[in-house]
């Protein structure tokens, strides 16, 4: 599966950018030039975002509605949930920094190309799962931050600087929303350039450089122990194991078809890197991001790996 390969290339990119910001961390003038050079390009993969999403289709596929809602629900009511009741590990198992990191992506939307790839793999509804991973990612651009303020200022040690709401309209919000109104002059050209997804992959390159950069500066390292980055995996392998039990499980009980509750399954508990850390840059400025996104990073290598091996079951089932 050559998309799995890639998508293999890309962790170890990430992995690689973590380790040389670990050792050769940003300092000096090339701090603020790292700075500008991320807002700029998460500012254009937002734009690209908005290229990309094709609103007619979203519109068509809301017909299914209670496949969408039922998805929607588990990435923004039960995940958030579940990241609330996880308080009770902070801090004896936890430390505060990390409980945040894992609240925050218990918020982030699901992740669109391999929630995608996975449904389709499986045999499940893929034109259900293209419209909910899409509607997802829309409408995290709005839930997303207004979670975080409305959670992680009280439950996860977090305070938001005002200013950060020009930030998240100026970088995530406004290149979306100008990326939809070009769609009749730029959509041709970005479908015609699949490589625009190295694009994607080297912006959250750049993101993860930056966020282990300042995470350096600010000693992150010292801040976590090796019991507690194993605590922080068993946290994350036990989330995942249980939303992927309860997504299968309500999609059953709601009576959905097989195709619909492996859309379900793949869509709902999903946590998407690409959109996660370039909010988390905007949202956390000024705060020890590279802390805060290291659970996502563990939980998106984690579900790729689970979710690959239930794919590729639930196709020998099929055939």
């Amino acid at each position: 599966m050559a998309w799995l390969k890639r998508l293999d290339r890309f962790l170890l990119a990430i992995i690689c950018a973590a380790v040389i910001a670990s050792l050769l961390p940003a300092q000096g003038v090339a701090v603020t030039v790292l700075d500008w050079l991320t807002k700029i390009a998460v500012a254009v993969l937002f734009f690209v975002y908005g290229v990309r999403l094709k609103p007619d289709q979203a519109l068509a596929g809301l017909k299914h509605w209670r496949l969408h809602l039922t998805i929607l629900s588990i990435t923004y009511l039960v995940f958030p949930l579940i990241g609330l009741s996880l308080q009770v590990l902070s801090p004896w198992l936890l430390s505060p920094a990390l409980y945040a990191g894992v609240l925050y992506l218990t918020l982030v939307p699901s992740t669109v190309q391999s929630s995608i790839n996975f449904t389709s793999l499986a045999k499940g509804n893929v034109a259900g799962a293209i419209v909910s991973a899409s509607a997802s990612n829309l409408l995290g651009v709005f839930l997303t931050p207004l979670l975080c303020w409305a959670l992680m200022t009280t439950s996860g040690g977090v305070s938001f600087d005002p200013s950060s709401i020009l930030d998240i309209v100026g970088q995530l919000l406004v290149p979306f929303l100008l990326g939809q109104f070009s769609r009749r002059w730029t959509a041709d050209w970005v479908a015609a350039h699949p490589r625009l997804k190295l694009f994607d992959n080297g912006v959250i390159v750049l993101v993860v450089y930056s966020a282990f950069s300042a995470g350096m500066r600010e000693h992150m390292w010292q801040q976590v122990e090796p019991l507690a980055l194993l605590a922080l995996l068993g946290v994350c392998l036990v989330i995942l194991a249980v939303m992927l039990g309860f997504s299968f499980w309500l999609g059953r009980r709601l009576g959905f078809s097989r195709e619909d509750v492996i859309a379900i399954q793949f869509c709902g508990t999903k946590k998407s890197l690409a959109t996660g850390l370039p909010m988390a840059n905007v949202l956390f400025a000024g705060s020890p991001v590279g802390l805060m996104v290291l659970p996502l990073m563990v939980f998106h290598q984690a579900q790729l790996m689970a979710c690959g091996s239930l794919a590729s079951r639930y196709a020998r089932e099929v055939d």
